[in-house]
């Protein structure tokens, strides 16, 4: 399998709603409108396919920078603390190609963009009610540390809220 990057196409919604709500919930779940409009607002959004067969998404990462029209309570409270940022709304990867290092390949195309849009530092969540530990895991060995956490959704999810250098990439 030879993985590369690309742009998310507009021929890929249906398949990154798939994979968004089939990830619930690690990611929220979203229905056409949301997804196209967090696609419309994001600075990147990128899709990690196999060259052969670029039309399949097996993953995918949509970002955001500071500024952008986007009302995530998570987004908004990093917003708050910096303005030099690039913020990972949500990284999906496809059941049966966990383990794959995909995701430390959109991750890679995440610090490089921060670099190219001069961002000192990029930003996520990750949930710890429900817990999400090897996604805690995964964003530990890629150089995040926790700098805040918070209660959304009512209550009803806790969420670790990190950051890493561009340069720990």
């Amino acid at each position: 399998m030879s993985i590369v990057v690309r742009p998310v196409s507009a021929t890929d919604g249906a398949q990154l709603l798939r994979l968004n709500n089939a990830a619930v919930p690690a990611v929220n779940e979203l229905d056409d409108a949301a997804l196209r409009s967090i696609l419309g607002n994001s600075h990147l959004s990128i899709a990690v396919v196999d060259e052969r067969d670029p039309q399949t998404v097996l993953g995918f990462v949509v970002t955001f920078v500071a500024g952008a029209p986007y009302d995530s309570e998570n987004y908004r409270w990093f917003e708050n603390r910096s303005d030099d940022f690039l913020y990972v709304d949500r990284i999906v990867v496809a059941d049966g190609h966990r383990g794959r290092k995909l995701g430390q390949v959109l991750y890679s195309a995440v610090f490089e963009a921060a670099r190219d849009a001069r961002r000192r530092e990029v930003f996520c969540e990750v949930n710890l009610q429900p817990p999400n530990p090897g996604s805690l895991t995964f964003h530990g060995r890629l150089g995040f540390t926790e700098v805040g956490q918070q209660a959304t959704k009512g209550g009803t999810v806790v969420v670790s809220l990190m950051a890493a250098s561009v340069d720990s990439d």
